[in-house]
């Protein structure tokens, strides 16, 4: 149980972090800390599986991708606090979607937390699946969605890398 503390704890504070820092690429760095941590919860939960997935899918590629964006795009620091001084009303709608955003957030925990009931365990036996059968369905039964966001994903990259070419030779 003190892992669960430990790993929840690092995973809440890297997460709170990456929004509180002002220099991207160090936000970038704190979502790997915080995928990291989940990591190792879904190891405390059994799913090894599932936790190594998550290191090298996510720590392992997609963080190394928009580590690689954003040293690319050389995406600068925060408005400084004159900058939102100059123009208050340029903030103000965003701000106020994202209030209505934590807003639903809570009421969505709040929810989940005190609704009653469902089964007995965690996770039916039948979903429940080993390596093998995960495996076996991801390449024959699901390869063309596979394939199609590996297709996505690397139209992310040229299109970040072309716009950063003409934002360079402008």
């Amino acid at each position: 149980m003190t892992f669960f503390y430990i790993f929840g704890a690092v995973a809440v504070i890297a997460s709170l972090l990456v929004i509180a820092q002002r220099n991207p690429i160090y936000s970038v760095l704190l979502l790997i800390a915080s995928f990291g941590a989940l990591s190792g919860l879904y190891v405390l939960l059994d799913a090894p599986f599932v936790a190594v997935t998550q290191i090298i899918v996510y720590a392992g590629a997609i963080m190394v991708l928009f580590l690689f964006v954003v040293m690319l795009l050389n995406a600068p620091h925060e408005e400084t606090e004159h900058d939102e001084k100059a123009h208050p009303l340029r903030r103000s709608g965003p701000m106020r979607f994202g209030a209505v955003l934590a807003a639903a957030l809570v009421v969505e925990l709040v929810w989940a937390l005190t609704r009653a009931g469902g089964e007995g365990t965690a996770f039916p036996d039948a979903a429940v699946m080993s390596v093998r059968t995960i495996g076996r369905a991801l390449f024959t039964e699901y390869a063309f969605p596979f394939e199609v966001t590996s297709i996505l994903i690397l139209v992310a990259m040229v299109g970040a890398v072309v716009l950063a070419k003409k934002h360079a030779d402008t």
